[in-house]
């Protein structure tokens, strides 16, 4: 029997379960660009705006941050590749990590890969599998960014070059996450193994892009192989052989990873646990927080280099074309309404509250990775009440996302205000407008609370669909003119601005929060009278 025997059964089962969460990322991936090229000449109808936003944004060292450099901003194709190839190629990236973990890992978890295992399935299938689904809806999602850039006016070679090199960073994500599933136990682990690596690999892009001496840093970076290649400037298309380069230099090591290790185990073994349970195990709380501490303190350590970071070159923004009402308001409408510095902030702390929800969603879930490892069962079955079980994880969908908040506002509000001389307004105010989002994740993490209850099989492709189309809505949804029906769809929408200028309204914020306690509330009722497992 050969090692990779059974892979295409594998795929079909795969491209089964993924029959609902899959398309939903292939098409919304794939549509934001050739939707938003008509945007460019309203945004910028003349000649003289389009010189000015070239100039100033293209030597902007806070903006390259956000969006990487801008090479050529005089033409839609160079400005739609600069203003959105960064983002889709982190999406693009998170697509590929969750997708071959949920294929590799996360069936070893859950006890079925040993399962098949048992049938005529080689060694190597499983992996094979996965890293087919995920590299091969990569390359579909960049042909079809391809397209419509083509169906939308622009030239071929830039509409492929662009999408050829975002699909290249979803191969090497691929790679990357086919190796963490080899190196871990479980499949949470193997996942924030892998966004880690996507971490560095955001701060890397972001270092060399603003700094023009250092500026071959960002070649270190897959994500920012995209905008390196230049689309509709130079269209370096061989930057796409680069990246399946690098993705099968990467797949070979976890290829070589996998006869190294049993069925269910990761390369790095467990440590045993100590003798004596700790009295703080006694409670369903104390559990949790020994389950879910690992991730809180790796994201909150994440958030606080990010927000000092982001805070740091917060002054720079306002050097950015001075008198350009373009560019103000491409800015604006990314979150503000006075002042460049102002929308600036207004849209990293909204940029923190959109990572909170994935945190959220991420922490909620734990109860259904329990359930489905058939831990809660255990719990259960002693006097614990199914309320107090999944409340004690709730918790943390709740609590963890304000943690992270705070963190991140503090941060980016002391970095801001040190380099301004304002540090006391910029501190407090700053930290408002972080905490502002803290309603809006709520209800991404109350829906998922709801979900769990009602639907728990559609519980994780719902949960981070919501999450998906809530962050894409308020990313794109201003800027391609959709309408306000659509948006109010995203709760992100809905935050106020915590600008000079502005009158703050805190009915948003409490209608979000009282969506997210029905939620929460008619989640935990569903799942107390549903079976469990």
């Amino acid at each position: 029997m050969s090692g990779t025997t059974g892979t295409w059964p594998l795929v079909r089962l795969a491209l089964r379960r993924d029959r609902v969460i899959l398309p939903i990322w292939i098409v919304v991936l794939s549509v934001i660009p050739g939707s938003t090229v008509s945007a460019y000449e309203k945004l910028y109808p003349t000649v003289a705006a389009k010189a000015s936003l070239n100039a100033g944004t293209g030597s902007n060292p806070s903006v390259a941050v956000l969006y990487g450099p801008a090479f050529d901003l005089s033409t839609p194709g160079g400005w739609s590749a600069w203003r959105y190839g960064s983002f889709l190629a982190l999406f693009i990236a998170l697509f590929a990590i969750f997708t071959v973990t949920r294929h590799t890992r996360a069936e070893e978890d859950s006890g079925r890969l040993e399962l098949l295992g048992s049938a005529v399935v080689g060694r190597y299938a499983a992996l094979t599998a996965g890293v087919i689904v995920a590299g091969a809806s990569s390359l579909l999602i960049g042909v079809l960014i391809a397209a419509g850039m083509t169906g939308a006016g622009l030239p071929i070679a830039g509409a492929f070059t662009m999408g050829l090199t975002i699909a290249g960073t979803g191969l090497v994500f691929t790679a990357i996450a086919g190796v963490t599933a080899q190196l871990t136990e479980y499949s949470r682990s193997a996942n924030g193994l892998a966004t880690t690596v996507l971490g560095v690999a955001f701060l890397l892009r972001a270092l060399g892009d603003s700094t023009p001496s250092a500026s071959w840093v960002s070649w270190l970076s897959p994500l920012a192989w995209p905008q390196q290649a230049k689309p509709f400037v130079a269209d370096d298309w061989w930057v796409f052989l680069l990246a399946v380069g690098a993705a099968i230099a990467v797949a070979s090591i976890a290829y070589q990873l996998v006869p190294r290790r049993d069925i269910g185990a990761g390369l790095f073994a467990s440590r045993p646990g100590p003798a004596t349970a700790a009295k703080s195990l006694s409670s369903p709380l104390g559990l949790a927080w020994r389950l879910q501490r690992g991730s809180l303190l790796g994201w909150t350590v994440a958030v606080v280099v990010m927000g000092a970071m982001f805070g740091a070159i917060a002054d720079g923004i306002g050097g950015l074309v001075g008198d350009s009402e373009q560019v103000k308001q491409i800015m604006e409408r990314m979150g503000g309404t006075q002042g460049l510095v102002d929308a600036y902030l207004s849209a990293i702390v909204g940029l923190f509250g959109m990572l909170s929800a994935v945190y959220a969603v991420q922490a909620g879930l734990r109860t259904r990775s329990e359930e489905t490892a058939t831990h809660a069962e255990s719990v259960l079955a002693t006097g614990v009440s199914r309320i107090r079980w999944a409340g004690s994880h709730l918790v943390f969908a709740i609590v963890g996302p304000a943690v992270l908040l705070a963190a991140s506002g503090l941060a980016a509000g002391l970095a801001h205000g040190l380099r301004s001389g304002d540090l006391g307004h910029q501190l407090t105010h700053t930290l408002a407008a972080a905490m502002a989002q803290l309603p809006a994740v709520w209800v991404v993490a109350g829906i998922a609370a709801l979900l769990y209850g009602i639907w728990p099989a559609l519980a994780v492709a719902g949960s981070w669909t919501v999450v998906a189309v809530s962050v894409l809505l308020a990313l794109y949804g201003p800027v391609i003119g959709l309408t306000q029906a659509v948006l109010d769809v995203s709760p992100f929408v809905h935050v106020p601005k915590l600008q000079p200028g502005t009158t703050f309204t805190a009915t948003p914020l409490l209608w979000l929060t009282g969506v997210a306690l029905v939620a929460v509330v008619a989640g935990l009722t569903t799942f107390r009278r549903r079976d469990i497992g």
